[in-house]
């Protein structure tokens, strides 16, 4: 998707992708990482998360990306929080405690600007992105975290020609033909959530699942 169309979803505040708490994936998975308290994370195409305050309680340093201004300041708002506002490079980058929100375009992040960062969450990034773009999206993350050990993904599969998307759907073939090549990929879970889905049910989808998976190196 280009960038004005996520601009045009938050200026008209069009953002059913957003949840309301904390994703459950993340807080029953995380700690199966094992990882330390200190370690930098890196959460692509955050919006306006939960599961940034969320992280940075666990006492991890977390990098959130987010093209949309209104997202970002909305973020900081909602949690009561008076960042610190600098310019880094092409980004606004955003501070407050633990976590730091850049905000501008994901694909013009370097190695550098997160060479903090040894582990990744991702809720609904590769989720947002049509297939060319997801795998330039991977590449991408490739190149800047080449450090990074552990990481914790969540997709959607469902009946791609019921509904055009975003959110796509991303079935676990394509993740493991994304992600094999650096990642060792395990899915640590699997739930039909068709039932809490009216849109997707009204498409006549016959399943929606939701798969976490665990990435390692």
């Amino acid at each position: 998707m280009q960038a004005d169309f996520w601009q045009e979803r938050w200026h008209h505040n069009q953002i059913g992708f957003h949840q309301a708490a904390v994703n459950p994936y993340l807080q029953a998975h995380w700690p199966g990482l094992g990882l330390a308290s200190g370690v930098g994370v890196l959460v692509p195409l955050c919006g306006k998360s939960l599961d940034l305050a969320w992280l940075a309680g666990q006492g991890l340093r977390v990098i959130g990306v987010e093209l949309a201004q209104k997202a970002v300041e909305a973020f900081f708002a909602e949690q009561g929080l008076e960042p610190e506002i600098r310019a880094r490079g092409g980004f606004r980058c955003y501070e407050a405690g633990n976590v730091q929100v850049w905000c501008g375009d994901f694909f013009a992040l370097t190695a550098a600007d997160v060479a903090s960062c040894t582990a990744l969450y991702d809720r609904a990034a590769l989720i947002a992105l049509p297939p060319p773009m997801r795998e330039r999206y991977v590449r991408h993350l490739a190149d800047i975290l080449p450090h990074a050990r552990a990481g914790l993904l969540v997709t959607l599969e469902y009946d791609q020609s019921l509904l055009p998307g975003p959110p796509f759907a991303v079935a676990e073939e394509e993740v493991r033909a994304l992600y094999g090549r650096d990642w060792t990929v395990q899915q640590v879970e699997c739930r039909d959530v068709l039932a809490e889905s009216p849109k997707q049910r009204n498409a006549g989808a016959d399943f929606l699942n939701e798969r976490v998976y665990r990435l390692s190196r």
